[in-house]
């Protein structure tokens, strides 16, 4: 892996090399460098993490991170794996979050995102300084008791408090800013309630575009954001950004029941995909 990075870094000029005391140098990336990228046999493994995690992102409105992350840190590492999904998901997802936007509810988003951006930079601190296995099985097991509440019938009566509002606030931007993951929290809350599956969809994506400005920002003072990330998340946002179009389009007419219980199925693979105790098998 050592010797991998220190070939790519000399194959061509920096165009990626961003940090708390630098400006981007915005260059147009050379063929040689994105064709190491293509030529490493990961990517085509990542190709395909790529694609389902883009269907599933555009037919639900989230599950790209809990698809993406816990593979491609598993192919690559975790700090290429939370950056890069950061960018393919806040720069595909935009235009689709601003069509959402109308169905979603501010007054139960609000709370929620004031409290997140309280978090996320503890999070972002978290990615750089706390030993990613640690972070990989306190997330599995947070996204496991979650589906356990949903499936055991847990319902969230009446209006969001705000005091609710806060801790899954708080709990999503800290999984945001650590390892790009924020949908659990957000689903426990907003799914057991009586929003259609719409209202739901809608308010994750609005939301998760507000967390990405955050994380972006972070991320790019805390350095995280380097010429390898941007190469890997430019190719690979590509079959991304084509499966996020056709799973939104799938999403047109989808029933409540059936939103949900594929919202369950989504959270319970990711939860025992992310286990650190299935790493030798993939």
């Amino acid at each position: 892996m050592a010797a991998n990075r220190a070939e790519f870094a000399t194959a061509a000029p920096a165009c990626y090399g961003w940090g708390p005391a630098e400006f981007p140098v915005v260059s147009v990336p050379d063929f040689t460098s994105l064709s190491q990228i293509v030529d490493d046999p990961r990517f085509a493994v990542a190709a395909v993490v790529a694609v389902i995690s883009g269907l599933v992102r555009g037919f639900s409105g989230f599950g790209s991170s809990l698809i993406y992350i816990p593979l491609i840190s598993a192919i690559y590492e975790p700090k290429i794996a939370a950056p890069s999904i950061l960018l393919i998901d806040t720069v595909s997802s935009l235009p689709w979050a601003i069509k959402a936007a109308p169905d979603s509810n501010w007054r139960e988003i609000l709370p929620v995102a004031v409290a997140g951006t309280l978090t996320l930079p503890l999070g972002v601190a978290a990615l750089l300084y706390i030993d990613a296995i640690w972070l990989r099985w306190l997330i599995s097991i947070l996204v496991l008791v979650a589906l356990a509440a949903l499936a055991t019938g847990w319902r969230y009566h009446g209006r969001p408090t705000v005091l609710a509002a806060g801790v899954v606030g708080a709990t999503s931007g800290f999984g945001s800013g650590s390892v790009q993951i924020a949908a659990p929290p957000l689903l426990i809350f907003w799914l057991g309630g009586q929003n259609s599956a719409a209202t739901v969809r809608a308010n994750v994506m609005v939301y998760f575009i507000w967390t990405g400005l955050l994380s972006m920002a972070a991320y790019f003072y805390s350095g995280l954001f380097t010429r390898e990330t941007g190469l890997i998340a430019l190719m690979l946002g590509i079959p991304f950004a084509i499966a996020l179009a056709f799973g939104a389009s799938r999403f047109h007419g989808t029933s409540d029941r059936f939103y949900r219980r594929v919202a369950y199925i989504i959270i319970g693979l990711s939860g025992l995909l992310s286990l650190p105790l299935f790493d030798g098998l993939r």
